[in-house]
């Protein structure tokens, strides 16, 4: 698994699965934001598998699903509510890491 740093304490990566939540918890990783709606591609693990493993690692999980391209001031208000208040580090996920990338680019930038 890639995974970017984009600030000091907020990465963004491709899709986990329940899995990979262990070993980001090695890595240091305190709490997991996804960014895709259930149901968005085969396959795709539901945020309730990843919270829930999550949560066996003492992590936190958050879901903030947003339409790719369409992000608007709500979901980065949103964002940026989640951020303040999650412990850190952060790791923003979604299909290929472009909607945590926007979220954080355009909360940061404000």
């Amino acid at each position: 698994m890639t995974i970017r740093y984009l600030g000091t304490h907020y990465a963004v990566a491709l899709q986990i699965t329940p899995a990979d939540v262990g070993r980001l918890k090695e890595q240091g990783f305190a709490t997991l934001v996804c960014n895709r709606p259930d149901g968005e591609g085969p396959g795709q693990p539901s945020f309730a598998e990843i919270e829930a493993e999550a949560m066996k690692h003492g992590m936190r999980a958050l879901h903030l699903p947003v339409t790719p391209g369409r992000i608007t001031q709500a979901d980065l208000d949103a964002f940026a509510a989640c951020y303040a208040s999650a412990p850190k580090p952060v790791l923003g996920f979604c299909r290929t890491g472009m909607r945590a990338e926007a979220l954080w680019e355009g909360t940061r930038l404000r």
